[in-house]
């Protein structure tokens, strides 16, 4: 009996959704692989569900998929024993693509005709396989259904028709043939279709064959129970995934069905490349969907301070545009993005609370990052904000505590959490800021950089205690043991005096002179209004394209009862200029004190004037 082969013409809009595909839709050709090892996969998955569920005949075939390139035929042939395809599923599949919503497709497009190529409106139209023309002249497809004794031919050059006819095909399955277009013949080369495979289908559930040779030997840890996963594995998937020797510092290993299904897989790594002088850190965390990669290193999938991170999300519940390559529903996404986030940092509490010493390891490699987080992402700042760390007045050298430690040692009647910036712990202690609380026994944070400070500046509070600099004018502090006594003090007059002297004498360099309730060992300190803080004017300057930035004018307070304070007074009867030397020496010292000089020249000019002087 002759062969009978019946030639059908795709309807125009069925023209136009192949055009679209073809020519504008994938960002990559090499996608085409990803596409068709995909639908191969759906093939099998849909044939074990019905050999679990249905009384089938079953053959006795391996489940997989087989990739063979013919360099002198060009043709490229991908292969799998699935669930095939009748002819009435191959017109209804292939030919028309009807079932694929390709007419709502179309009513979507001439809704938006501003950009008919808006890729981002074909989320759930799900026409992988006719990415197999961006590389081919022509495509042909064998299959052959479980359900009957039959198999088909279908052939098209994507161009406007397609041909079906009978095949001999023995087996369960479909064999796509992909003439390759002159331009494209390197996917012939198998060195370049294992590269693809491993790419984006290395974790795919069935075995994946390029010749003889099996492709994806790396498991897909992610979606196994973690109990049936040994550490050994971890381990080993982690050095796969992030291309590191190291083994990783932690692992988060989770899986959900509410609010949405996921399986998750992060690791962190031993070590801080950023901190390491290696520039910033791309996204380390790969989107799949049921075991096939949508998008490596996902930079929307968490927030831009976890780049640190490496792992694998997998969703099921995913809404794609229809190359896979851009999430549709970004509303789904931010919701994806807040629970892998939200049981991230509530892991991290965890392990800070079990294993402390191992948690400080951690935080000192990559408390930049949380600190960033903290600092810009408001949605999270609570969570961050446990997670944080500081040197402080009542604990050890080279010890931390946390915020809520601090909390819990506070003084009676004590409302805000107290810190104080410098560059290092000795130069804190050193600091006049500190002598007031060391007399009253309170504890102080110490922040070394500037966005420690930038952080209590703009958060204001945590857990309704307020964020207080030491170095801010008119602190309310509570009452303890340990009060300030002032002894010899000036007369009232001679005080008033000596203070509009100072004034005069400094002028717009401050902006008060006042009496210090807080100094007992310091002859003077600066001092900033409400809102500021000596941290945040050092951040200020380092940002200002102007490096000689003038220091704001501060509040200078003057301890009435040093010796020093007193010589300037009685100099300032006896020898003026050299009085007036002193009080801007005085000035700069304390300037320098709170880390806030831009220009030591002049300070060291006048140094130089006072040692001439002295007799």
């Amino acid at each position: 009996m002759p062969k009978v082969t019946e030639k059908l013409e795709f309807q125009a809009e069925v023209k136009k959704m192949l055009d679209i595909v073809i020519h504008s839709l994938y960002t990559d050709k090499e996608i085409f692989l990803r596409e068709l090892i995909s639908n191969s996969v759906d093939a099998l998955e849909k044939y074990r569900y019905l050999s679990l569920t249905e009384e089938i005949e079953k053959e006795e075939i391996s489940l997989e998929i087989k990739i063979t390139a013919n360099k002198e035929e060009g043709t490229l042939t991908i292969s799998d024993t699935g669930i095939g395809m009748t002819k009435e599923e191959l017109i209804k599949n292939l030919g028309t693509i009807a079932h694929s919503g390709s007419k709502t497709f179309l009513k979507k497009l001439s809704e938006n005709s501003n950009d008919s190529n808006d890729v981002n409106l074909i989320g759930q139209f799900g026409v992988g396989f006719y990415a197999a023309f961006m590389v081919a002249d022509k495509v042909s497809l064998i299959t052959h259904s479980y359900k009957e004794d039959k198999s088909f031919l279908w052939e098209s050059d994507g161009s406007g028709t397609y041909e079906i006819s009978s095949a001999d095909k023995k087996t369960r399955g479909t064999e796509i043939k992909l003439y390759l277009k002159e331009e494209h013949k390197n996917f012939l080369e198998e060195f370049e279709l294992k590269r693809i495979i491993k790419q984006y289908s290395s974790f795919v559930p069935f075995d994946v064959y390029v010749g003889e040779e099996k492709v994806n030997t790396v498991q897909a840890v992610w979606t196994k129970n973690k109990n049936e996963v040994t550490e050994d594995e971890y381990n080993e998937f982690y050095k796969f995934l992030a291309n590191d020797y190291q083994e990783p510092r932690y692992k988060l290993h989770f899986s959900t069905d509410v609010p949405l299904n996921i399986h998750a897989l992060l690791y962190v790594p031993k070590e801080n490349m950023e901190k390491a002088g290696f520039g910033m850190l791309d996204p380390g965390v790969n989107l799949y969907c049921k075991k096939i990669l949508i998008q490596e290193k996902a930079p929307d999938l968490l927030p831009k301070w976890l780049r640190f991170l490496k792992g694998v999300i997998d969703s099921a519940e995913l809404p794609l545009n229809i190359s896979r390559e851009t999430m549709q529903d970004s509303a789904l996404i931010s919701k994806l993005r807040r629970v892998i986030t939200k049981r991230f940092l509530k892991y991290l509490s965890e392990q800070a609370k079990n294993d402390e010493t191992k948690y400080l390891e951690f935080y000192n490699r990559f408390a930049n990052f949380l600190k960033e987080g903290a600092a810009t992402d408001y949605e999270y700042k609570d969570e961050l904000m446990k997670l944080l760390r500081f040197e402080s007045s009542k604990a050890e050298n080279g010890k931390t505590v946390s915020l809520d430690e601090y909390i819990e040692r506070m003084v009676p009647e004590q409302k805000g959490i107290y810190y104080v910036s410098g560059v290092s712990r000795d130069a804190v202690i050193a600091s006049p800021y500190m002598e007031i609380f060391r007399k009253k026994d309170i504890e102080v944070l110490f922040t070394y950089e500037s966005v420690d400070d930038y952080i209590f500046d703009s958060l204001q509070n945590y857990n309704e205690k307020q964020f207080i600099s030491a170095d801010q004018e008119g602190l309310e502090l509570p009452e303890t043991d340990g009060e300030l006594e002032v002894e010899n003090a000036m007369a009232p007059e001679i005080e008033e005096s000596m203070i509009n002297w100072f004034k005069k004498i400094l002028g717009p360099k401050v902006s008060e002179v006042k009496a210090s309730k807080r100094l007992s060992d310091t002859p003077a300190m600066v001092v900033n209004p409400k809102g500021m803080s000596n941290g945040m004017e050092r951040m200020l300057r380092m940002m200002s394209e102007d490096k000689g930035l003038n220091t704001m004018p501060k509040i200078l307070e003057l301890n009435m009862t040093h010796g020093l304070i007193l010589k300037i007074n009685s100099l300032r009867i006896t020898d003026e200029a050299i009085a007036s030397l002193m009080a801007e020496q005085l000035l700069d010292n304390a300037l320098l004190s709170a880390g806030l000089v831009a220009d030591t020249s002049a300070l060291i000019d006048r140094m130089y004037k006072l040692m001439e002087r002295t007799n």
